[in-house]
């Protein structure tokens, strides 16, 4: 490492993609499902555990939902340097595209705490885009 490059200890990367699902979803009722499958990645140099979630989910209409809790899908996964988590999840929507975003609240093993941020992806339904 060079004097100008930060040694980066706490690094996670988030990888996102959605999925419009017709089967489940309802346009007549304005109800739109949607899964997701999310790779945490860690890039640090320590291993980290997920403690917690921070979701801000938004519609086409500018509303946003705020989702918290404790760890992913029942789990709180512990990844050391270069290991990866991968789950899938799902929301609903009352348009039919929307985003997400957030962060995951982490623990490294020193006890250091620090968010890892969830860049925004986007739920795209039927026939949206042009």
């Amino acid at each position: 490492m060079t004097e100008d490059s930060p040694v980066r200890l706490y690094a996670i990367r988030v990888e996102a993609v959605a999925r419009f699902e017709p089967e489940q979803s309802s346009p007549e009722d304005s109800r739109y499902i949607f899964s997701y499958q999310i790779t945490i990645h860690n890039v640090g140099e320590v291993k980290a555990q997920l403690l917690g979630r921070h979701w801000y989910i938004t519609d086409a209409n500018g509303t946003v939902e705020e989702v918290e809790g404790e760890g992913v899908i029942g789990e709180q996964p512990s990844l050391r340097p270069g290991e990866s988590f991968e789950y899938s999840s799902g929301c609903s929507l009352n348009t039919p595209f929307g985003s997400m975003h957030g962060s995951y609240h982490m623990r490294a093993e020193d006890g250091t705490e620090f968010d890892a941020d969830i860049p925004e992806f986007f739920l795209v339904g039927p026939r949206t885009l042009h």
